[in-house]
């Protein structure tokens, strides 16, 4: 087993450009549907005609969230209570501006949350967790204050810090070796989601 491991890191990674999208199984497209355009600014978009289930799918800050109904994912659920909320349990996060602003907001629509904050070298990220209507949770959160610094020896050596600054152009032609490279794609992808951010 440890063979495998170690023939496997010898190759590169895989191509891949940025998420997609995340699918998720609901038992009402419809109270999802409202649920992540209301709440969390997704846009329905057209889903390939050749599908012949129900779905939907959304879009907003660069990637795509795509329902799948099936009403019978809680049949062998008794519990009738809401789950509890635990950031540590499965999440999808958005990174959103005032988080402050986040919490009245979630107040106002009668929604329970809970919050967190981590800590790091005397850098605070606030967290919100909450669920949406199948019990999937969502976080929001400021986590760009804290800086990503690679740990892999193969990795850039240099710390990436949030710069709102710069574009996918500019720093692919600095190239993908450049240390400013990734920083400068994800605060530029981040910006610009960052912008159309609504409730």
């Amino acid at each position: 087993m440890m063979m495998e491991i170690e023939e496997v890191s010898n190759y590169e990674a895989l191509p891949l450009l940025s998420l997609n999208h995340v699918s998720l199984l609901c038992k009402s497209v419809w109270e999802s549907t409202r649920f992540y355009q209301d709440v969390l600014g997704f846009v329905l978009i057209k889903r390939p005609s050749s599908f012949n289930f129900n779905g939907a799918w959304l879009y907003n800050y660069g990637f795509g969230i795509h329902l799948i109904e099936n009403p019978s994912i809680d049949e062998f659920d008794t519990i009738n209570e809401p789950r509890p909320i635990n950031p540590k349990d499965n999440h999808i996060s958005f990174q959103c501006t005032d988080v402050g602003l986040v919490k009245r907001r979630l107040q106002e629509m009668g929604m329970r949350y809970v919050t967190a904050v981590v800590e790091e070298d005397g850098i605070k990220v606030d967290q919100v967790f909450f669920h949406d209507p199948d019990g999937y949770m969502v976080e929001l959160c400021n986590c760009d204050n804290i800086p990503i610094i690679p740990l892999s020896a193969s990795s850039s050596s240099c710390s990436f810090k949030p710069r709102m600054t710069g574009s996918f152009k500019s720093a692919a032609a600095a190239g993908p070796n450049n240390c400013g490279f990734m920083e400068t794609v994800m605060m530029e992808s981040l910006s610009m989601d960052m912008l159309n951010f609504s409730f």
